[in-house]
Order: structure tokens, then C-alpha cells, then sequence
């Protein structure tokens, strides 16, 4: 094992301070809080930043934190930590907000307490001084793309422009002195088969919502006088579905539309629907293909009822692709623990994160751990070993950092010569507003003439 003496003394302070991050851990995951509100988490993560003497930025794109903490082995790169703030909705869950609904059960609890595990053991241990560059710690909002109308209203008032945390923040220049990122996700035995394992790539994403007015009209005197918006929503649901065949496997569309509006009251012929899906694909081009057929199909939901719809675009994610360079390093020390056949290379994912992201503008990680169990985003998920959860990928995560900022940073120099950015930041914002865009199409006025 290479730098051997100072990843020990980074396992043993990270073993010391166990007991310390499963019960913070256990305490966000007991207080879940949905993207851009999660104040109580962010002041969580901020006492724990005071205790380690850090200072910090906080209020980034309205929730997050970052500290960046300098190497004393001399000049070099900049890794980020990433851990997400955020939950999902899922209010059956046994630990749910009452009156939010919102619910960790996809583990962002766990990738806090990765990152703030790696905090403990580098500054602690005193390792970080005998590192060439710095690691930057960042407690990021929003990754899970839920409560859309929220957000967006949040970015009609201005408060933000995109509808993740990663991609705000990257807007707004937190990544801009950062040289390469990583974070851990959590997994469950159901979903990986696996103690640990790393993903080619994920799928990317856009978001569609689209409101179907119709003419409201007494439903049993007369309705021959209203327009019927809800049936027009199912005909643009109808007209989705028989677009899937066309869709190819290698691109791997992931379309999953809802109504979070269906009409108001039950003798009235709905005149205000509203839907929603998300759009997912391995490749913007596959995305953009299907995002089209999609609007294809809601226009032909307007016109077949003589509805107009309003249809809005909402920038997504992009596709994650892994660094190899990073995560063979991540793999060799995860085998210093455990053997092969603990290990899975999985290969594509079709779920999707805005690591992908930053992925787009600089080397990037994005490893599973196992440790939980029950089905991700549903209400049996559940916390199966806390080592797992909130401990040994504190231990991964920096011994990777050691890997790379050791000696010279010969490590992380290496990834930065190999690594070729699809985008600059410039490119990739100008990628993401263009996706961004509002339509309304009349479908009374087709064939009127």
C-alpha cells in the first residue's frame, strides 16, 4: 500500500471519532429536510466544521458549506469532499417528517458524515500537513429533483437558476478553485450485491411540467360546453407510452410521468391539470430525442381535446461518467480490506445525480458502499450496519485523498493529465440554460382553419 504510515494514522483517528459521526449521522437521518431548506442540517454541519477549528462559507446557493483546508507538503491540486444536504419524499417512512414528508432514504445522511469523517481523520491526525495542494469540504443542497414548483418559484424570485444544488453551485464559482471531486453514495444489498462497487456511468436527465387548460362546464348538465383537460393529460400519458418502443436500449430513456393535479371538484369538467415527468438518458442526444417525443405527445393531448398546454423545460442533470484513474485508486483501497468478490464494477446506472455535473467540467468519483437495506427512495429503506454507513467510506474516501495529494500530489497530477473535460464551465452553463425554455401550444387552433 502506498503512503502506508499516513493512511494508517488516518484509520486509527477516523476508528476514535466512530462513535462520534454515527451519532451525528443518526441525528440527520432522524431530521430529514427537503433541497433548499435544510437549515437544521446545514447548522449541523457547520458546528461540526467549529469543532475541527474550520472556517467556512456558508449561505452557498441558499443552504451549502464549504471550508477549504491548506496542505503544508507544498503547491498542488485541490480535491473536493462532497456530502449532500438534502432528502427524498417518502412519508411513510418510520423516521418521515410529519409534516414535510421528507425522509432519508437514499443516504445522504451517510455521505455527510463521509465527508466530515474525512475532515476528522486528515485534520486530526495531522495528515493534512504533510499533504502537497488542498481538500476542499463541501456540504451541498438539493440533489434529489423534488418540489419543482417550489423551486422553480425560487428561481423566478431570483433566489437561484438551476434546480440542483451541484449546478448552482458551480454557477455561482464554489467549484471554481477545485481541481477534482469525489463523494460516496450509499447502497443496499437489493440494489447491489456487493460490499462497495463503482459505476461506468448514470443517466442524465431533464425535467418537463406541462398544465393543461381545458373549459370548466357542469359535468352532469352540461358538458358538452367544457373542455376536458384531464383527458387530454391521459391522451398525452396514452401517447407517451406508445413512444417507448422507439426509444433504444443502449440509450437506456427513463421517462416517469405524474399528475400533481388532476381537477378540483368532481361535477366540474377539469379546466387546470398539471404534470410532470422526468426525461433520463445515457447521452444528451438521447435525452434530447426523447425530451422532443414528450412534447410531441402533450401537444397531441392538447389537440385531440381542443386544450391548450403550457409546456416548460427545466434544466436536469448531466450524465455522470467516472473517472478511471480515481476510481482504481478507490478500488485498491477498498481490496486492502475486503477481496474481489465484495467488489462490483455495475457497469451503467439508469438513476441519475448532478455529480454527473460536475463530471462535465473536472474528474470526478461517485462510488457506492453498501450498508443499508430496503429499496432506495421507498419507506422500508433502512440503516443495516452503521460501519458501513457512516464509517468505512470515511476511511476510503481518505485514503484516496492520501493516494492523490501524497508526496508531490503525483497522483492527483496524474488525473489531471489524463483527464480530458467534455465542457468548460462557461460551455456547460451555456448547455444547461438552453435547456431551459417555455412553450404554449393551442390545440384549438389546429385544423381550424
Amino acid at each position: 500500500m502506498q503512503h502506508e504510515d499516513l493512511k494508517r494514522r488516518v484509520l486509527e483517528e477516523i476508528d476514535r471519532n466512530a462513535d462520534h459521526l454515527i451519532g451525528v449521522g443518526n441525528r440527520i437521518y432522524r431530521d430529514p429536510e427537503l433541497g433548499f431548506k435544510e437549515f437544521r442540517t446545514a447548522r449541523i454541519v457547520a458546528d461540526e466544521f467549529q469543532r475541527l477549528s474550520l472556517g467556512y462559507h456558508e449561505g452557498i446557493a441558499i443552504t451549502g458549506l464549504k471550508t477549504m483546508v491548506a496542505g503544508q507538503g507544498g503547491a498542488g491540486p485541490t480535491v473536493g469532499v462532497i456530502g449532500e444536504l438534502d432528502s427524498v419524499l417518502v412519508a411513510d417512512h418510520e423516521f418521515a417528517n410529519k409534516e414535510t414528508g421528507a425522509a432519508h432514504c437514499c443516504g445522504h445522511n451517510a455521505q455527510l458524515m463521509t465527508m466530515l469523517g474525512v475532515a476528522n481523520g486528515l485534520i486530526r491526525s495531522g495528515v493534512i500537513n504533510e499533504l502537497a495542494g488542498n481538500v476542499a469540504f463541501f456540504a451541498v443542497p438539493a440533489e434529489e429533483y423534488v418540489e419543482i414548483d417550489y423551486r422553480a418559484q425560487l428561481r423566478r424570485e431570483g433566489k437561484t437558476e438551476f434546480l440542483g444544488g451541484k449546478s448552482e453551485m458551480i454557477r455561482l464559482g464554489a467549484f471554481d478553485d477545485v481541481d477534482m471531486a469525489m463523494m460516496v453514495h450509499g447502497a443496499s444489498s437489493s440494489n447491489m450485491n456487493a460490499v462497495a462497487g463503482i459505476s461506468t456511468s448514470n443517466n442524465g436527465f431533464i425535467g418537463k411540467q406541462a398544465r393543461f387548460v381545458g373549459k370548466a362546464a357542469h359535468a352532469g348538465g352540461a358538458p358538452h360546453r367544457g373542455i376536458n383537460a384531464l383527458y387530454a393529460a391521459q391522451i398525452a400519458l396514452d401517447s407517451i407510452n406508445a413512444q417507448r418502443e422507439t426509444f433504444r436500449d443502449e440509450d437506456t430513456v427513463r421517462i416517469h410521468p405524474i399528475l400533481t393535479r388532476g381537477g378540483d371538484l368532481v361535477n366540474v369538467i377539469p379546466n387546470d391539470v398539471r404534470f410532470e415527468t422526468m426525461v433520463r438518458g445515457k447521452n444528451a442526444e438521447a435525452i434530447e430525442d426523447a425530451g422532443r417525443k414528450v412534447d410531441r405527445a402533450l401537444r397531441a393531448g392538447a389537440v385531440a381535446m381542443g386544450a391548450s398546454v403550457e409546456i416548460s423545460t427545466l434544466p436536469g442533470y448531466m450524465p455522470l461518467f467516472n473517472d478511471q484513474s480515481m476510481s482504481k485508486l478507490f478500488k485498491s483501497n477498498f481490496l486492502s480490506f475486503y477481496g474481489d468478490s465484495d467488489w462490483a464494477d455495475t457497469g451503467h446506472r439508469t438513476g441519475s445525480t448532478d455529480m454527473g455535473d460536475i463530471a462535465h467540467i473536472m474528474p470526478a468519483l461517485h462510488p457506492h458502499v453498501n450498508g443499508f437495506s430496503g429499496t432506495g427512495h421507498g419507506s422500508d429503506w433502512a440503516i443495516d450496519d452503521p460501519y458501513l454507513v457512516y464509517v468505512l467510506p470515511a476511511k476510503l474516501m481518505a485514503m484516496t485523498v492520501i493516494d492523490l495529494l501524497a508526496g508531490k500530489a503525483e497522483g492527483a497530477k496524474e488525473v489531471m493529465d489524463t483527464f480530458k473535460a467534455p465542457m468548460t464551465k462557461d460551455e456547460y452553463l451555456t448547455f444547461m440554460r438552453r435547456n431551459g425554455r417555455d412553450e404554449t401550444f393551442d390545440g384549438a387552433a389546429v385544423g381550424s382553419e
